[in-house]
């Protein structure tokens, strides 16, 4: 019961985010997108995931990035824990052929059988998912060959592992959620002992000097 509660608890917040004026402006009034960072027009684009025919973004949010390949012909599906976020993205971009799931992103990778030539995630599952339990059920269900690529931002020096972080304001009822943060190394070694054959995990700098910077990573199955 206390596991259910908390992803029902999860899915409040995810919901309330998903009200926000200004998230509910970025899938009305902006147009498909695929950036990693969290800077307009920095950083690499879609040519991380290669050449993919097939994707999965797990906590696709906004759905602009699944909207983006899904207009360059990627059969492309989103998952988000949402109800609200994944109705508002459906309605904003299901014409474009992206498909969008509610699911909590665990269940969802450990019950559907489908398989994908890239799954990735942009500030998204792979940032507050579990890595020990997300990692080996990414590769799974990726193709031979597959790749996982995901971006968040750096983890503060000292400050690793799960990070507790409540509903902005910290006011209102205990609604929080978990996020995961390592070193470049440990990212790496937890991709590899999941079962990708190979890892890069890098942090891109900012735009502008002391600006916080971007995590990302890619990894590849055999």
């Amino acid at each position: 019961m206390a596991a259910r509660h908390n992803i029902d608890n999860e899915r409040e917040l995810w919901d309330q985010y998903a009200n926000s004026k200004s998230v509910q402006g970025s899938v009305n009034d902006s147009p498909p997108v695929f950036c990693w960072t969290q800077y307009q027009g920095h950083g690499p684009g879609p040519e991380v995931l290669g050449q993919p025919t097939t994707a999965l973004e797990i906590g696709c949010g906004t759905g602009r990035a699944a909207a983006f390949l899904a207009e360059q012909g990627v059969k492309v599906t989103g998952v988000d824990l949402s109800p609200v976020m994944v109705d508002n993205v459906t309605q904003r971009w299901g014409s474009l052929g992206a498909r969008f799931v509610c699911a909590e992103v665990l269940e969802h990778l450990r019950e559907n059988p489908e398989s994908y030539e890239a799954i990735y995630s942009i500030f998204g599952a792979a940032w507050f998912a579990d890595p020990a339990r997300l990692f080996p059920l990414v590769a799974q269900r990726l193709t031979p060959g597959g790749v996982f690529a995901f971006s968040q931002p750096p983890a503060i020096p000292g400050a690793y592992g799960p990070q507790g972080m409540y509903k902005g304001g910290f006011a209102g009822r205990a609604l929080f959620t978990y996020r995961y943060s390592y070193t470049p190394g440990k990212w790496e070694s937890l991709l590899l002992r999941a079962g990708f054959e190979k890892a890069e995990v890098r942090v891109l700098n900012a735009p502008e000097p002391d600006h916080i910077g971007t995590l990302s990573a890619r990894a590849v199955v055999r």
